[in-house]
């Protein structure tokens, strides 16, 4: 059988519909590419261990670092790296962003909090 393919702004509009409710979108080796809508602020956490990339598909974010936000629109990427603390948030209504991460990143990092996901659906 041939790779699915995906549209993903499509895909996270029809399922994803809570904010901050990471979907696996598809594995890559050890690896996984998370789908997620976002919402006002998320907690502050940190990955002591993995390195996390986020690419905005739609709308606006801003990842808060302490020493101040970087602001990504439709196409930005970055890649936050392993152990800094950060808080991601819309600027716009409900932003589609795809992340990448290893398969056991934990979404709230260091953090335990009602916005941790710890049982992914699949887009």
């Amino acid at each position: 059988m041939p790779p699915r393919k995906i549209n993903l702004v499509e895909a996270a509009d029809q399922k994803i519909t809570r904010v901050f409710d990471p979907h696996i979108a598809g594995d890559v080796n050890d690896s996984q590419a998370k789908v997620a809508k976002f919402g006002g602020a998320f907690d502050w956490h940190a990955h002591d261990h993995e390195d996390e990339a986020f690419l905005v598909l739609r709308g606006r974010i801003a990842i808060d670092f302490r020493d101040g936000p970087v602001e990504l629109g439709e196409g930005d990427f970055i890649v936050v790296p392993r152990g800094v603390e950060h808080r991601p948030r819309a600027l716009t209504a409900e932003p589609v962003v795809l992340m990448f991460e290893p398969a056991t990143t934990l979404n709230t990092g260091n953090a335990k909090s009602d916005l941790t996901v710890t049982d992914l659906k699949r887009l």
